[in-house]
Order: C-alpha cells, then structure tokens, then sequence
C-alpha cells in the first residue's frame, strides 16, 4: 500500500461530495458569526451546521480562530477569552466524513473595514492559487510545493507558516496511506489526493490568515 493509492471502497463521486458539502457548511458557518462570539461560540455553529448535513464524524477537530488566534497553527491552542470585534479577521477549518469519504477545507473571513485583514485574507487565497497553478502545469513534489508557497508569501511581504503543511485526504481514514506532511513528500504529488494548506502571518505578528484546499 503506497502513500498515494485509496481504500477499496474510495469512490471519486462521493469524495467530490464530501469536498462540495464541506465547503457549502464553511460558506454557511460564515454567513451566520455574530460580533461578540466566542471560538466556542463558533464552534457550536459549526456543530450546528454539520448536522443539517448528516455528517458522519470529524475525522479533525474544528478550528474556530479569531484574531491573533490566526497566526496559530493547527495542534496550537488559542488563547481564551477572544471574541469577534465589529472590525476583526478570522478563519474557519473542518474535516468532516460524508459517507465514508472525508472533506477537509479552511478559508478565512473579514468583518468590517479593516484594509489589513482584507489584504492577507486575499493574500493567503493567492498563494493558495499561485501553488496550485504551479503544482498543475510543472507535476511538482511536496517538498517543491512549499518551496514555491514560501516564496509566493514572500512576494506578498507575509511569512509563510510551514508547520501547516498539507497532508492526503481520500476515503476514511487517510492516515492508512500517510500520516506526515506534504512537504515530506519528494515524489510527484498525483492530483485530488492532497490538501495544500496556506497560512501565512502578517509582520507585525498580529494575525495571520489561512486557506486550505485539494489540489
């Protein structure tokens, strides 16, 4: 069993699915956060949803990140007591399993005016885009993605955080096949079997933005 093959019962369809619905409950929990919530606050929205959706499980906890808060990585604990401000960044981040197939997507959001926060959120989903364009047209390794993801934040004047650094999705659970990082990986990557993770942090080391997709 290779890092890059599938269980037997791996259907593309229904991994689609699981992407799609992902992304629908990430787009839903945004539209829904409140001035004055809490990251527990959100993570009982995000609960909340999942459930109109019949998820199976989490094969993730769900990362609700406000503020400084932004610039942690993802097995670092926020610090309590942080609620959403009228002018305020934050990010969301589930794994959920639909139908045996697991979804993983990240995406960060703005509230109120900040020029700031809106220029990292926009920087950190260009970079994303920036790797993907580069993963498809030069069939790059893990360990060139994130190379070419440094630079494409550098570029950008941010950092980039490389202690999130992508990893396999496929049907439940993944961790079979791999359970490292895609930048430990010095072989091709084959499409749709990976998430690319991207957060970046701004320099004065007040917030960060992330964002987070298969490739």
């Amino acid at each position: 069993m290779g890092i890059q093959s599938t269980g037997a019962n791996f259907s593309i369809e229904k991994y689609k699915k699981a992407r799609e619905l992902t992304k629908k409950v990430v787009d839903e929990v945004s539209q829904n956060v409140f001035i004055g919530m809490t990251e527990l606050d959100g993570h009982k929205l995000i609960d909340e949803t999942l459930a109109k959706y019949n998820f199976e499980k989490k094969w993730h906890p769900n990362k609700f990140r406000i503020g400084k808060n932004t610039l942690k990585s993802f097995r670092e604990k926020s610090e309590e007591g942080i609620a959403l401000q009228q002018n305020d960044i934050y990010f969301i981040d589930i794994g959920p399993v639909f139908d045996s197939h697991e979804g993983d997507f990240g995406q960060t959001f703005v509230v109120g005016e900040s020029e700031e926060y809106k220029k990292i959120k926009v920087a950190s989903e260009k970079v994303f885009q920036e790797t993907a364009i580069a993963f498809r047209e030069n069939n790059l390794t893990g360990k060139e993605l994130y190379v070419h993801a440094t630079e494409s934040a550098k570029s950008k004047s941010y950092e980039l955080n490389l202690k999130m650094n992508g990893h396999r999705l496929s049907d439940f659970p993944h961790a079979v096949h791999f359970r490292g990082g895609m930048s430990d990986i010095e072989s091709e990557i084959k499409p749709e079997l990976w998430v690319l993770e991207i957060l970046i942090k701004d320099s004065s080391d007040c917030f960060g933005a992330f964002f987070e997709d298969i490739i």
